[in-house]
């Protein structure tokens, strides 16, 4: 309030009659706008239209090894059915939850042995991908698909879904989650469906088209000869996996780096194998295998891979959202193009 009284001051004693008006007839017209559930944009033009984009969330990385040992005790200590989803959100430091950036929620979730994750479905969309364990399944909308280290696995919108564990031992995935966008837009919806598991049956995980086995992707990438390789999750179409979400895998070999990008979109990596660093916006994070880290909008990264092994990476990002609503640039792309034709 006294910064906006202030610049209301500063710019009646300018007025055309060049005379002094009293802080008081700013602090009053202040008051009078305010009465009537408006404000002065003159006061705020800078922050609402900065020069460079200015998100609020910032890099961090959670690490595995430390995360791992108490999601495992929210498995002893806490039910499926008190959890529904027994899940340790990665929560931005700069933010709450759901924000792990500005755009992007993720979560690593556990289910036990002989344990239902219950049957429920919603308006956000999801991807998981699986980082440990043997025996687990997702039912998505009828359709079982066993949980093999690295698939990532599509949860549509409004698809019902349960998430099962045979056998022994843990089972442990990243979810990423669009959820960020319903704080926005508050019309998301969930359903709980009347049993414990929707009526599913087996599919083959290598046809179905909401499954990417890890094995397809790695020898996709395998195949490319360069350094640095990426390919993105798409459909069978060629389309981004949602309106949302999307994805890619990348593979470093050992000593080499990815090319530097500075990008309007958000990302949130997990390492798969391997170890390195990445510098983002002039900080360096170390990594290795489970690790989870993020980059923030316009933050600039580049990872790079130790000289002991290749590094495997997969990553969830908001460009399908961005592109789609036309918000998304890099720093090295043309800026005339981006303006509208009339």
């Amino acid at each position: 309030m006294a910064s906006q009284a202030k610049a209301i001051t500063s710019i009646l004693a300018n007025s055309e009659n060049g005379g002094t008006k009293s802080p008081n007839a700013a602090n009053t017209l202040l008051a009078n706008l305010e009465s009537h559930h408006t404000k002065p944009l003159w006061t705020q033009m800078t922050k609402l239209n900065p020069p460079l984009p200015n998100p609020t969330a910032v890099t961090h990385i959670w690490k595995y090894d430390d995360i791992r040992p108490h999601l495992l005790q929210a498995g002893e200590l806490i039910t499926e059915k008190q959890a529904e989803r027994r899940v340790a959100m990665l929560v931005n430091p700069a933010r709450t939850a759901p924000y792990t950036t500005d755009t992007l929620y993720a979560g690593l979730q556990l289910v036990m042995p002989n344990e239902t994750a219950p049957a429920h479905r919603h308006t956000a969309f999801a991807m998981r991908f699986i980082i440990e364990g043997s025996g687990g399944f997702t039912a998505v909308h009828g359709r079982r698909i066993c949980m093999t280290r690295g698939d990532v696995i599509l949860t549509p919108t409004w698809n019902w879904h349960d998430h099962g564990k045979d056998g022994s031992g843990p089972m442990i995935w990243l979810d990423g989650l669009d959820l960020p966008a319903f704080v926005h837009f508050p019309v998301h919806f969930v359903e709980h469906y009347q049993h414990s598991r929707y009526p599913a049956k087996d599919v083959d995980t290598n046809s179905s088209p909401i499954v990417f086995p890890w094995a397809k992707m790695k020898a996709a990438l395998d195949a490319e000869e360069s350094g640095w390789a990426m390919k993105r999750y798409l459909r069978a179409d060629g389309s981004e996996v949602s309106k949302t979400l999307g994805g890619c895998a990348e593979r470093l070999m050992a000593g080499k780096n990815s090319p530097a990008i500075q990008e309007t979109g958000s990302s949130v990596y997990h390492v798969i194998e391997g170890s390195g660093h990445s510098v983002i916006n002039g900080e360096t994070i170390s990594w290795k295998k489970g690790d989870t880290f993020c980059v923030p909008s316009w933050h600039e990264y580049q990872h790079f891979a130790d000289s002991t092994r290749i590094v495997y990476l997969y990553r969830f990002d908001d460009k399908p959202m961005l592109k789609a609503l036309g918000f998304y640039r890099t720093k090295d792309m043309d800026i005339e193009s981006l303006a509208t034709a009339h």
